[in-house]
């Protein structure tokens, strides 16, 4: 089916929700430590070979690729190249002098910060339900036996108005509905921005990437991290590639904990204030046949501090089939993916436990002969 073909008939279904499977319920971790600050769980302690070293978790870390973002808008051939090997070469970049004003991501974070504020009763009127992986809970927890995020989080979808759930969204908090509107529509400018250099890139004229996904969603994912007493056992979030086209991440100015792999080595990215760290999702590697990366990365903890961050992500609609552009296939660069419709692969993703990118290779990856 042709893509336009298929952005007509995206319709009611939408409405109630994604509907891309469930996750187990699982305690409050900001609860566990609250409780019992110097006791870990044993479901929460990783298995040896998948624990932090000690050498990730020093306080020496990296900048990744820095774009300035105010220049890549306005056609400057450095920042393109930078973005064009930032993509091919880390899958991760920041970008600073983008434009969203300071007070929107302040706001946005006191906004975080004061959900997970909230006693444990009036988070919970906001706790997912059923199919439904909107609201208050965890993501990817499909068995008693795997092993936990050391993390507490809050799933919305913000674009487009019509799919809202508002039911998720907490009215207590005064301003938090305002921050994440505002904070939402500068997110979308930039990360539209962002696809606009790499459909030039790639080949397309500006509009190629949209030409092909059509309107696409977003939504945010609000993490919290509280601190833990043995950091040296646990993961915040689990090492994973992003079932997305890219990946929007408002860091913890103060607190880092988002580490890349790169070059088979952990990576500990440096905040920068201000600044957002974009990566590049497994539907645009799928889409660029490879050519841009999407990497694996995972978030550590802190023995002392609590961390907030906020990941906002560009996403097509569940109906549009996905699968290397024709302009990214060619002799010294044949199809290294198969088609798959967008719901059933994120389905696929979201049904397993975080494995890297075990889900992108163990089903799309074309063998090659």
């Amino acid at each position: 089916m042709r893509v336009k073909d298929q952005m007509e008939n995206i319709g009611i279904e939408e409405e109630k929700g994604s509907d891309w499977g469930k996750s187990l319920p699982v305690p409050s971790v900001q609860e566990l430590v609250r409780n019992d600050p110097r006791s870990v769980p044993e479901n929460y302690i990783q298995h040896q070979q998948d624990r932090p070293d000690v050498s990730d978790m020093a306080s020496s870390s990296f900048h990744i690729p820095i774009i300035d973002f105010a220049l890549l808008v306005k056609g400057d051939g450095d920042e393109t190249r930078k973005l064009d090997l930032a993509c091919k070469d880390w899958g991760f970049f920041q970008i600073i002098n983008h434009g969203v004003a300071e007070d929107v991501l302040l706001k946005m974070k006191a906004a975080i910060a004061a959900f997970f504020g909230l006693p444990l009763e009036e988070k919970n009127k906001y706790a997912q339900a059923g199919n439904d992986f909107q609201g208050y809970g965890q993501q990817y927890v499909v068995s008693e036996e795997q092993k936990l995020d050391w993390c507490d989080m809050v799933f919305l979808i913000t674009f487009p108005h019509e799919i809202r759930n508002l039911k998720y969204w907490p009215d207590t908090i005064p301003g938090f509905r305002d921050a994440v509107e505002s904070y939402s529509k500068e997110a979308w400018k930039v990360a539209n921005e962002i696809c606009t250099n790499i459909s030039l890139l790639m080949g397309m004229d500006k509009d190629g990437l949209k030409r092909f996904y059509g309107k696409t969603k977003q939504a945010m994912r609000m993490n919290y991290y509280p601190p833990c007493s043995r950091p040296d056992l646990v993961l915040g979030i689990n090492p994973h590639s992003d079932p997305d086209i890219i990946t929007l991440l408002l860091q913890d100015d103060e607190v880092p904990g988002l580490q890349i792999r790169h070059k088979d080595k952990w990576i500990l990215v440096k905040p920068i204030r201000n600044a957002i760290v974009v990566n590049v999702g497994d539907v645009l590697e799928i889409l660029s046949n490879g050519v841009y990366k999407s990497v694996e990365h995972r978030a550590i903890t802190n023995e002392t501090k609590a961390r907030v961050s906020l990941a906002t992500i560009k996403i097509p609609y569940d109906e549009l089939e996905i699968g290397p552009m024709e302009c990214t296939v060619d002799d010294r660069q044949p199809r290294m993916y198969r088609n798959i419709k967008y719901l059933d692969y994120v389905r696929y993703t979201l049904g397993r436990k975080m494995e890297g990118k075990a889900h992108i290779d163990n089903i799309l990856k074309i063998e090659s002969s």
